[in-house]
């Protein structure tokens, strides 16, 4: 039984460099899990903050399928080095469900309704990053995750 993974992010990333990182991780994580990558359309009402995260919040909420686990990526989560990280997914596909889904939202952040569907919430530092970045460093990890678990070996 495979694990799935979806990643969804809001906002398209533009920069190619960036696009083929997503995309050589993305092939390589598909060794070991169906990857999908989601990426949802950012609100062009930058006005209103509120208006903003609501309206990404009901387009990500749309996006998690029936029985997904949601990680979303968020700075007031938890930091978890690599080892933990890994640990984490083995424990999820293994007590609560092979589907997990990843959330990076939009420049503002994420709606209430987001943080109240998530099951749990991960920081990768206390800096910020732009989120088309941290897409390509969350795939960087959730390959190394299921190098680790598959005991091989993966060069830093």
């Amino acid at each position: 039984n495979m694990i799935e993974i979806n990643v969804i992010s809001v906002g398209n990333v533009k920069e190619k460099y960036l696009q083929d990182l997503i995309a050589d991780y993305k092939k390589r994580i598909s060794k070991y899990a169906l990857i999908s990558l989601t990426e949802l359309k950012d609100e062009s009402n930058k006005i209103n903050e509120n208006v903003v995260k609501e309206t990404e919040g009901e387009r990500i909420l749309s996006s998690i399928k029936e029985g997904f686990y949601v990680i979303l990526l968020d700075l007031r989560g938890q930091m978890l080095d690599s080892i933990s990280l890994s640990k984490k997914l083995d424990e999820i596909s293994t007590y609560h469900s092979s589907k997990i889904a990843f959330i990076i939202g939009g420049s503002f952040g994420v709606s209430e309704d987001v943080k109240k569907r998530a099951n749990y919430m991960l920081s990768f530092s206390k800096m910020t990053f732009p989120h088309q970045l941290a897409k390509g460093m969350l795939l960087e990890q959730i390959y190394r995750s299921f190098k680790i678990l598959n005991n091989e070996t993966y060069h830093k």
